[in-house]
């Protein structure tokens, strides 16, 4: 409802905003109303607002620092001659990929380095890729064999 384009207003209440448009408050005083409010109610803070930060922030740095470093420093479970057993080993030339047990391997007195060219599709359970027009390539691979012919590891020398 828009009472300026009204006829029938009361004078009195025309006399009072009149009065009232003229009143001017000192400077500052709006100003120092909002700080008193301010300071008599504070805003209310959420539950997540109570976490401190800083100090929430560095126990998850110590945190996740602390797990770095304890599996950084972990030394892995060693076999029964003292070494450390593992499924894939790392080479100067690449990774080794156990076919066979890792105690099998270590208790090879004679193992030899065969090369040799593997079908892709038999290699395609190891996670190499395999499409209709590369399947029926062969993948250069080097393997260590035992003594009895059977194969240990593999490694892949050239995916093409």
């Amino acid at each position: 409802m828009d009472i300026r384009n009204t006829t029938d207003r009361d004078p009195l209440f025309d006399a009072l905003r009149a009065e009232v448009g003229r009143l001017d408050a000192p400077r500052g005083v709006e100003k120092e109303l909002l700080q008193a409010f301010a300071k008599l109610h504070p805003p209310k803070r959420r539950w997540y607002h109570r976490l401190a930060v800083r100090p929430a922030a560095l126990a998850g740095g110590v945190v996740a620092g602390a797990l770095v470093l304890a599996f950084a420093v972990r030394a892995p479970h060693p076999v029964e001659d003292g070494r450390a057993g593992a499924l894939v080993a790392l080479d100067g030339n690449g990774v080794f990929i156990a076919l066979d047990s890792a105690e099998r391997i270590a208790a090879e007195p004679a193992p030899r380095m065969v090369a040799t060219d593997v079908p892709r599709t038999s290699l395609a359970a190891l996670g190499v890729p395999l499409t209709p027009e590369n399947a029926g390539d062969s993948v250069r691979a080097e393997m260590l064999v035992a003594a009895d012919g059977q194969p240990l590891a593999l490694r892949l020398s050239a995916i093409q």
